[in-house]
């Protein structure tokens, strides 16, 4: 996992989510979640399949919906501290299945690695006001922590621009997602190309 993760939003698009994520994965993304916190389990169902039929060269992950994942029989699933706890979600799933669990601190990042997460993502990193309950940010400091006590990959989001995205990604940020400055630009696919770039630069310094 690296780069820019792509998570869908409705309610920034301009062009609607099967637009924006076509236009991500055109620009490079590996990874595309599903997320959708309103709207009846067919029409999630629906929306979901049709997304996943686009995303043959990437992961296709499924927020908070744990049916709507089984039923489209996605690559993983990405859940929330108010969510089933990951080692029941872990039961549910097939063997091979990837779980990505939100953290917002240190011991729920221990807790999350202790109970087999795959990655984590970690945020909010600065103040955003994409996500209502995206609760205090927790800075760079927790994100540095994370990634020198464990290997797990991690995804950095909230209030992250262009303009603070090399400090999140040489701070450990494995791959970066940027709702506002994605989803809401004009150009979803070049916005995805300015991110990604800013990782390719990254490897040229440090490696």
């Amino acid at each position: 996992m690296n780069g820019y993760y792509f998570i869908t939003e409705s309610a920034l698009s301009r062009a609607g989510v099967m637009s924006d994520t076509a236009n991500a994965l055109k620009a490079g993304t590996n990874v595309v979640q599903y997320r959708r916190k309103t709207g009846s389990s067919a029409a999630l169902y629906a929306e979901a399949l049709a997304l996943k039929a686009l995303c043959r060269h990437a992961l296709f992950i499924v927020n908070d919906h744990i049916d709507i994942a089984l039923a489209v029989d996605a690559d993983g699933v990405h859940i929330g501290s108010d969510d089933l706890p990951l080692p029941v979600v872990r039961g549910l799933l097939k063997p091979g299945k990837v779980i990505g669990a939100t953290v917002r601190n240190w011991e729920e990042a221990a807790r999350a690695v202790d109970e087999g997460a795959d990655y984590l993502g970690v945020g909010p990193i600065f103040a955003t006001m994409t996500k209502q309950d995206a609760g205090r940010p927790v800075g760079l400091d927790l994100l540095q922590k994370i990634k020198r006590a464990y290997s797990l990959p991690l995804v950095a989001i909230g209030g992250i621009t262009l303009a603070n995205a090399r400090e999140v990604i040489a701070a450990g940020a494995d791959m970066i997602c940027a709702l506002s400055a994605v989803v809401g630009a004009p150009d979803v696919a070049q916005a995805v190309r300015d991110f990604q770039g800013l990782f390719a630069a990254n490897e040229e310094i440090t490696g």
